[in-house]
């Protein structure tokens, strides 16, 4: 029976409370619905196989296949340098000078050491001798002779090594004076006068006579292809610079071993048999590619990297939702990218707005009216 206290409403009340607060709270826990993913405006386009081809295009710089940097073969003081830069040099030509008095008095240490020992000699073989005539009379023992002929040997030991260093002070003297052993062209001044240089320091850079090179550098993934193509012959041409309609072949002849350790490209020279190539002249170098058939080429923006491959996206035309397709790229050309293997012809793709979608999503053609976009699925349909 209700308490005479409360009105019967109101226990009714409280006995439904606890199950509207439970109700409340479940209400509040539960997982609010997730929107549905927006549909996208994306552009597309039809895959299409045809063929592809090119023009890779490098910067370049004219160089000389040999560059020599000449130096002192001994250390001092630089007095004079006798030619500057951009100057012809001959074999022979006197490039710079040293302070050759130190040089010189060695020398004549050496010339005064040489004069002393042949004295030396002279006297001990003088003295050999006079025992040798005294031992066939009898006046001088067998030891005697022996030992004079000891003390010659050694004398000339002497006087032969006072030579040889005579000579060797004298080359040093010569070393004084810094000659060119090629001819060619003055690239560099290393050094000025009045610098105190080691023996072996760059004095000069000389560009010797002879074939030109090309040098340009090359991306580290391309460098198989760029071996490849280049050996067609004619492959490689070389457009030098401030030369209007003038196209010089040219042949591949070095690729470095290791890629450059800050930009990660390797150098590549190639050789231009031209007098028109002068050094240190800018040039453009140009590789043809060969044709490719049976390839497709799409807009550098519809190809992504999904989960470590490259991939594009797929639009299918009935549900209008898109799906991740892997390709495999083979190459650059331009703006596109060349496409080997992953899809085939009448396919559609999305070509902007990719890093947006996900598996799944559905989107719609962008800037296309309904009978545009009928006109699309109906051509990619019968390209299937």
């Amino acid at each position: 029976m209700p308490n005479a206290r409360f009105p019967l409403r109101l226990t009714q009340g409280l006995r439904l409370a606890p199950a509207l607060v439970l109700a409340l709270a479940l209400a509040a826990c539960s997982k609010p619905q997730e929107a549905p993913a927006p549909e996208r405006a994306v552009r597309t386009q039809v895959v299409q196989v045809g063929s592809a081809g090119g023009t890779h295009e490098f910067a370049a710089e004219v160089r000389a296949r040999t560059e020599s940097r000449l130096g002192f073969r001994v250390a001092g003081k630089l007095v004079a340098r006798r030619v500057n830069l951009g100057d012809t040099v001959k074999a022979g030509q006197v490039l710079a000078q040293l302070d050759p008095q130190d040089l010189k008095l060695a020398q004549d240490a050496a010339k005064a050491s040489q004069v002393a020992a042949q004295a030396n000699y002279d006297l001990n073989l003088a003295d050999f001798r006079r025992a040798k005539d005294l031992k066939d009379q009898g006046f001088v023992s067998g030891a005697e002779l022996e030992r004079r002929e000891t003390a010659l040997k050694a004398a000339k030991s002497q006087l032969d090594q006072a030579r040889a260093q005579m000579n060797v002070q004298s080359n040093q003297a010569g070393y004084a004076v810094l000659h060119s052993d090629v001819s060619g062209v003055v690239t560099g001044i290393e050094a000025e006068p009045g610098s105190v240089v080691n023996a072996g320091t760059p004095i000069v850079r000389v560009a010797q006579d002879g074939p030109r090179d090309v040098v340009f550098s090359v991306p580290e993934d391309r460098v198989a292809s760029f071996r490849a193509a280049a050996a067609v012959p004619g492959a490689l041409k070389v457009k030098l610079w401030g030369v209007e309609g003038v196209m010089l072949d040219a042949t591949l002849h070095e690729v470095a071993a290791a890629a450059d350790a800050s930009t990660r490209t390797f150098q590549v020279k190639a050789e231009v048999k031209s007098p028109a190539a002068k050094l240190g002249q800018t040039a453009t170098v140009q590789l043809e590619l060969p044709k490719l058939a049976d390839v497709i080429k799409l807009p550098l923006s519809a190809v992504m990297e999904f989960q470590g491959k490259s991939s594009v996206w797929l639009l299918d035309p009935k549900t209008m939702t898109v799906s991740t397709q892997v390709v495999q790229v083979l190459s650059a050309d331009g703006n596109e990218v060349v496409i080997s293997g992953g899809l085939r012809g009448g396919q559609e793709v999305v070509t902007a707005g990719v890093h947006v979608l996900t598996p799944g999503q559905k989107v719609k053609r962008y800037g296309l009216t309904e009978r545009a976009a009928a006109a699309a699925v109906a051509a990619s349909g019968a390209s299937r």
